[in-house]
């Protein structure tokens, strides 16, 4: 535990420079969703659902590099990214398993790091 305390900042700027990479979904959403899950969808509105998504994930990913480097806002991003992850992670739970073979990468690395930022904020919490 003592490790994840002494290490969040580069925790949070790893894994939000690898969040940062959904960007790509914003840009091209074929081959975000290609990519993400094995499967795509087409038309106006999966642009601009997919387009969305990719943005608001990528703007979770800059988030947590700026609270990496910010202290006072570290805890509030660290509760709307563990939100965030674990709702991609619950409804791919729910509806989507049969994109597990695509998805289960980004699943794992989602869920690892929602237990790393609830486990940080128990701690920090504790030590008040």
């Amino acid at each position: 535990m003592n490790f994840i305390f002494s290490n969040i900042k580069w925790i949070m700027f790893g894994s939000g420079i690898i969040t940062c990479s959904m960007i790509l979904s914003a840009l091209h959403p074929t081959l975000g969703l290609t990519l993400t899950f094995g499967d795509t969808l087409n038309g106006d509105l999966a642009n601009i659902i997919v387009r969305n998504w990719g943005a608001l994930i990528a703007l979770t990913g800059g988030m947590l590099v700026y609270g990496a480097y910010n202290e006072p806002n570290r805890n509030l991003i660290l509760v709307v990214s563990s939100i965030s992850k674990s709702t991609f992670v619950l409804l791919n739970l729910i509806y989507g398993q049969s994109y597990f073979a695509k998805s289960g990468i980004a699943l794992v690395f989602d869920s690892v790091l929602v237990i790393i930022f609830v486990s940080y904020l128990w701690v920090q919490n504790s030590k008040k």
